[in-house]
């Protein structure tokens, strides 16, 4: 995958990230804020003078940042801004756009390993209790049929171990092609489990938009 192809489809995923995001909060207070933002990513997806919008967008995460007193969504917030930062750097200085592609591509590795090892330190999640606080406890729209689960500590316990022994195995994806095809269709189905059981679908869209990073960096592996 080319650099300019890997720049393009990350820009489009971001962009539809970021109006998913700000078209929840076009009926509050905030609407302005948001509303320039979706004008913005739109006109990013249509693919207008795109180094200026990029800068723009950014602007707008950091005002956003200084309206919630920080990341008000967490590592989705986090992401966005990351994704931005390193467009922006492939745009204005081209000389080092492959660095900036490298480095999204390297923090995005990190987000799953760094998970992973920070549950493996967790003893409640070695133990599946943390999933079965998580069901039994959530403030998120879990359904009842759904808090049941709790209950079902065997299951939970392989679910654990499942997620924390994919997140600190991720980059094995980066081996073969075909892995990473894998890896990715199973990282994009929990991000949609999560969307679905938790309404964390913030994490699934700005994660997605950054994966074509990790298909350029494999082959600048392979290659190499």
């Amino acid at each position: 995958m080319s650099l300019e192809i890997t720049l393009r489809l990350i820009e489009i995923g971001v962009s539809l990230a970021l109006l998913q995001r700000a078209a929840e909060h076009l009926p509050s207070k905030d609407q302005i804020l948001f509303g320039a933002q979706m004008v913005l990513a739109i006109l990013l997806i249509v693919g207008l003078f795109r180094g200026p919008l990029i800068g723009a967008l950014w602007m707008l995460g950091v005002a956003q940042l200084h309206r919630f007193d920080g990341p008000y969504n967490g590592g989705a917030d986090k992401m966005a801004l990351l994704a931005l930062t390193c467009l922006g750097v492939a745009h204005l200085f081209p000389n080092w756009a492959d660095v900036a592609l490298a480095y999204l591509a390297v923090q995005l590795i990190f987000s799953y390993v760094i998970s992973g090892g920070v549950k493996l330190l967790n003893a409640e999640w070695r133990s599946g209790r943390a999933l079965c606080g998580v069901f039994a406890h959530s403030v998120y729209p879990v359904s009842e049929n759904l808090r049941g689960l709790a209950g079902r500590r065997k299951i939970l316990f392989a679910a654990s171990w499942a997620v924390i022994l994919f997140e600190v195995a991720f980059p094995i994806a980066l081996l073969h092609p075909g892995v990473l095809v894998a890896t990715l269709a199973v990282a994009a189905t929990f991000h949609l489990a999560n969307a679905c059981l938790f309404g964390l679908n913030r994490f699934l869209w700005i994660w997605i938009s950054v994966y074509p990073a990790l298909f350029w960096l494999q082959d600048r592996l392979i290659s190499a």
